[in-house]
């Protein structure tokens, strides 16, 4: 049985466990975040929620129609250049709104849990909408240049960045954006706030305060188990571009990556944590 034959086995059946649950937590995240009133009015659920939508989004743009490219051997992306850039800028816009919602909900928390006046007032929904508008506008300017330098190369037929600053700029971005900012700041944040509710024995008194604190925390360790061997896989493949690989060792490289990729979508199953805690 090859590393190839067992990497597609795992992207269709697992990577199908993750998409199914994924898309039913975050469909429930979205629900209950947009509909309970409390929720509507506090700023780290409105970050959740704005997390979920994405994380959503995520999932069924980028999950699906890999499963589907491995199981049927037919890759859209290879034959639309249409599609090859639209789904390079919603996998881009998607993954750092999401993430951004993640840091800032981290942020909100420790906000929220300080003895400081001074710092709760920073914890309003209306700060919470302004910086979502202008993180958004950020994050979509930042995916034009997806839909500019991405093409299907005419040598391999795959959906591939052409320009060479693109490229260096796409793998820094992926490294950091996506990999070592969020984990710093949910680290560092996730502690002060987890230091904040040992302090704060007011904070035991609010359930829904405290269901919110021990999402925050949670998703501090998924993201360190999710990102992490993610950001270490781009970092090698960053370091080891241009050497020459033999055929065992790309095919090596390829499996490593392929369980990576499965193990990152599970922070976009964050949403399933808070389903259970609601129940606690």
């Amino acid at each position: 049985m090859s590393l190839s034959y067992v990497g597609t086995q795992l992207t269709i059946y697992v990577g199908s466990a993750i998409l199914i649950a994924g898309v039913l937590g975050n469909g429930i995240n979205i629900f209950i975040f947009s509909s309970v009133r409390t929720y509507r009015n506090t700023p780290s659920t409105f970050y959740f929620l704005v997390g979920s939508i994405h994380n959503l989004l995520y999932l069924a743009i980028n999950l699906t129609f890999r499963i589907v490219s491995v199981g049927s051997g037919f890759d859209l992306t290879r034959t639309s250049l249409a599609w090859c850039r639209a789904r390079s800028f919603f996998l881009s816009t998607n993954s750092a709104i999401s993430f951004t919602s993640s840091c800032l909900a981290t942020i909100d928390q420790f906000l929220a849990t300080s003895q400081s006046a001074h710092l709760r007032r920073y914890s309003k929904i209306e700060l919470a909408y302004r910086i979502v508008l202008v993180a958004m506008v950020v994050w979509y300017l930042q995916g034009i240049p997806w839909i500019l330098y991405q093409n299907i190369s005419p040598i391999s037929t795959t959906c591939v960045r052409t320009n060479a600053i693109y490229a260096i700029y796409v793998s820094v971005y992926l490294l950091l954006v996506l990999c070592v900012i969020p984990v710093v700041v949910m680290i560092g944040f996730g502690f002060l706030t987890y230091r904040n509710i040992r302090l704060t024995i007011a904070l035991a008194e609010l359930r829904a305060d405290r269901q919110l604190a021990k999402m925050t925390l949670i998703q501090v360790v998924l993201v360190i188990i999710s990102i992490i061997p993610y950001g270490i896989n781009n970092a090698y493949g960053l370091i080891t571009t241009g050497m020459t690989k033999d055929a065992n060792r790309i095919l090596i490289e390829s499996f490593v990556s392929t369980i990576v990729s499965l193990i990152s979508y599970l922070y976009y199953m964050v949403c399933i944590i808070f389903v259970m805690l609601s129940n606690i």
